[in-house]
């Protein structure tokens, strides 16, 4: 530390011990005097004059949370040289920022009876945000008259530019902010309540973690400093493992591309703490987190949070909307960010996200009030200098709702869309939520195919409604008791509805292994129906030939269906999103968008072909093509699509790496490219 670094501590201490013997005078509590050794003759020490230095152990005692304020303030301003004198004797303009709304009253109290006691000429505008009053253009006259009798004048907010009159803003000469609680302030909190010096180490971390909860429940008169820090450590460490419980990333499934940004983040954490990585260069700061309700959103944060061993700090828009006045809620926000960045490194979850309207879709009296609210947000979200160690996550059920300035570089300008995680995901799933019972290491397979289309929060949900019914038949948990509950309400596949289906994705299965098209992800069978996922099969760059073996591909659960058992059901070609339907607009497409010639027109498959003479005719023939090849490719394979078919059947499931084994017939396959 500096010779200018240490005179600076040196002068707050001395001032926070003189501003803590005054308020222990006007709170009558009585005690020994903080001020002590050489310096106790020190000009600050005037304050204290008519101080009593008796102590009286029956005397009520100091509040923890106003001696920590009286310590915040005095390191506040004993940083300006010469402020702590004119507070007393003179008439100085002062701004006071606390950064929270329940340090305002605080601060005034500290500034009422130990800064400026002896100030009898003062004005103080104390507002937290609370009411509508609280803004810039109210009550400047007020001001104006303590300014012109030359009074003391002192504005205490969270935010001082949003809620003090616009004249004390303009006319103050000292801006003070509210500096962070830190170990000196906690160790010297302890002497002034205990009364005796704290010289027990107090780990930075737990001074991160530590709010003015914390101190008021762990620092308590009659007992020792090193009580006092034992104490706190234990409160704070009991508050750390409740916000830590639940699952780690390690547990989670079906996250997918949110899952590799958040490994890629704690990483960079970790990196970022030891202080091997500047955090400008980690670029995983902030994501907007999406999709139905269900899918694990908050509990995705909650796992980063504790992946990466960092603190969370959990908001919403709801929380925010619960004040009654636009000051409240701006206040709600600006807490929520507060409290990120004094334990940073950490991460911030907004919840419910789209409860903040899109300004462009608003009208009438309600333009005004959310233009503040998304502007604030966006004024929070931006301050890039003041946000350092802090991740942003936002979620939403609506991304669509979201105001775009929310979206843009430098916010939350990663956009990640979850989905309903596929069978074997929910194996995992379930794997987990049965991990303490005897069904652990079973085959959860099953009870996934069964859950098809659901959501983490769906298989919770079952599993603990199958654990209460074993409870209640006073036996062990079942499989069958979860699938109880999978499928409770719902109806059940007939057996020979089932085996069409399996026929039907076997189909699907074979050609896409024989023209080699995509990469599949699974083939299975729920109560619901089936499916034979595939990824990466049409992209920008594919060729009118691609396209059209994805036409073929969608074709063959028809063909298979016929091939085996005759005819073929409508369930493939019922529906927008069902094979023929798909297979229909890419035939359009390549008909409409140039694939097959120079054509473009805009995306109306169903108006094209009835108002272009001919296009029907063009679509029906690529769609009879397909077919045709699909019957190729499955007739040359006829004994392996009832072998794939009693597969599925049987097990409900193939896996990406079963379907990679499957070999078709190699002359059929380069016959049909």
């Amino acid at each position: 530390m500096s010779e200018t670094e240490t005179a600076a501590a040196s002068a707050a201490d001395l001032l926070a011990r003189a501003y803590i013997d005054a308020l222990a005078a006007a709170e009558n509590v009585k005690m020994k005097s903080m001020v002590r050794g050489p310096d106790a003759k020190d000009s600050l020490s005037t304050i204290l004059d008519e101080l009593e230095d008796d102590p009286d152990e029956d005397a009520p005692h100091l509040r923890v949370d106003l001696v920590m304020a009286a310590v915040l303030t005095a390191k506040a301003v004993s940083a300006e040289p010469g402020l702590a004198r004119r507070l007393r004797k003179e008439a100085p303009i002062v701004t006071m920022e606390t950064h929270t709304a329940d340090m305002v009253p605080l601060v005034r109290a500290i500034v009422d009876d130990c800064a400026a006691a002896t100030n009898k000429g003062r004005h103080i505008v104390a507002r937290d945000g609370s009411e509508k009053s609280h803004a810039p253009d109210r009550n400047n006259a007020e001001v104006i008259a303590a300014l012109n009798r030359r009074k003391l004048t002192v504005g205490i907010a969270p935010d001082v530019r949003r809620y003090l009159p616009s004249t004390l803003m303009r006319m103050t000469e000292y801006r003070l902010v509210l500096p962070a609680i830190d170990d000196w302030a906690i160790k010297l909190v302890i002497e002034a309540v205990t009364g005796e010096a704290c010289s027990h180490p107090i780990d930075p971390r737990l001074v991160r973690n530590a709010d003015m909860s914390d101190l008021s429940l762990a620092i308590r008169s009659g007992l020792s400093p090193a009580e006092c820090v034992a104490r706190l450590v234990k409160i704070v460490h009991e508050k750390s493992q409740y916000a830590g419980e639940g699952p780690a990333l390690g547990d989670l499934h079906g996250y997918g591309e949110a899952m590799e940004w958040a490994l890629d983040l704690v990483e960079d954490l970790r990196e970022y703490r030891a202080g091997r990585l500047d955090w400008e260069l980690v670029d995983n700061r902030a994501l907007l987190l999406a999709g139905a309700p269900g899918l694990g959103k908050t509990t995705f944060a909650a796992a980063l949070a504790k992946s990466a061993g960092v603190p969370l700090i959990s908001t919403s828009v709801a929380e925010w909307n619960a004040s009654s006045y636009l000051s409240g809620t701006l206040q709600m926000i600006r807490d929520a960010f507060g409290r990120a960045r004094r334990n940073a490194p950490s991460v911030l979850l907004i919840d419910e996200l789209d409860g903040i309207s899109d300004r462009a879709s608003l009208t009438g009296d309600y333009v005004e009030y959310w233009s503040q609210i998304v502007n604030y947000l966006l004024e929070h979200l931006s301050s890039g200098a003041e946000n350092v160690g802090v991740v942003v996550i936002g979620t939403t059920n609506f991304a669509s709702k979201i105001d775009p300035a929310i979206l843009r570089s430098g916010r939350l300008d990663r956009q990640i869309i979850l989905t309903a995680p596929g069978p074997e995901d929910l194996a995992n799933i379930f794997g987990h939520y049965l991990a303490d019972t005897i069904l652990k290491g079973d085959d959860m397979m099953p009870l996934a195919l069964a859950a098809e289309g659901k959501t983490g929060a769906d298989v919770e949900a079952y599993v603990k409604r199958a654990k209460a019914a074993a409870r209640r038949a006073r036996r062990e948990l079942r499989i069958s008791d979860v699938l109880d509950q999978i499928q409770k309400g719902g109806p059940k596949m007939r057996q020979s509805v089932r085996r069409r289906v399996a026929t039907h994705e076997a189909g699907h299965v074979i050609v896409g292994r024989a023209l080699n098209v995509g990469n599949f992800l699974v083939a299975s069978i729920g109560e619901g129906g089936g499916q034979a996922s595939f990824a990466d099969a049409i992209d920008m760059a594919s060729t009118p030939r691609e396209i059209e073996n994805v036409i073929c591909l969608l074709m063959a659960g028809r063909v298979a269906e016929r091939l085996t058992f005759g005819d073929c059901a409508i369930g493939s070609g019922l529906e927008e999103h069902s094979d023929l339907a798909r297979a229909t607009s890419l035939a359009e497409m390549l008909e409409t968008k140039g694939a097959a010639g120079n054509l473009y027109l805009p995306d109306d498959p169903a108006r094209n072909m009835l108002r272009l003479p001919g296009l029907l005719s063009a679509v029906k023939t690529r769609l009879d093509k397909g077919e045709a090849r699909a019957a190729e490719i499955l007739e040359a394979n006829r004994a392996l699509l009832d072998d794939i078919a009693a597969r599925l059947d049987a097990k409900g499931y193939l896996s990406a790496a079963e379907i990679d084994k499957i070999e078709v017939v190699a002359r059929v396959r380069e016959a049909a490219e």
